[in-house]
């Protein structure tokens, strides 16, 4: 599957469109995590395992607009955008991990 940022696919013929595709991806910070990063930051460290689970979270969702546009017969999908949104909660942070992209079928 090609994935491309771009809106279009320099070289390539788009032969059709197949729509837009999705993939989501929820991943949650306990508080003792929470409280944890804080005291690294301070210190000048990195929260490696935060990197770790955005990381995570973000492969899960490319990896399920893939198999979306997959389903469609699309073998690329162009425009692709990740976004990531803190929805917090009460005991501490979830983080929604998004990607969306057209799926498209091209020579």
């Amino acid at each position: 599957m090609l994935l491309s940022s771009t809106n279009t696919l320099e070289n390539e013929k788009i032969i059709e469109y197949k729509g837009i595709v999705t993939g989501e991806s929820l991943i949650g910070a306990n508080v003792y995590k929470d409280l944890f990063s804080g005291v690294r930051d301070v210190v000048g460290g990195r929260t490696s395992k935060y990197e770790e689970e955005i990381e995570k979270a973000r492969r899960i969702a490319v990896q399920s607009m893939e198999e979306k546009a997959e389903k469609l017969g699309a073998n690329g999908i162009i425009g692709v955008s990740i976004s990531y949104d803190n929805l917090g909660g009460t005991m501490g942070n979830t983080i929604l991990v998004s990607a969306y992209g057209t799926a498209i079928h091209f020579e």
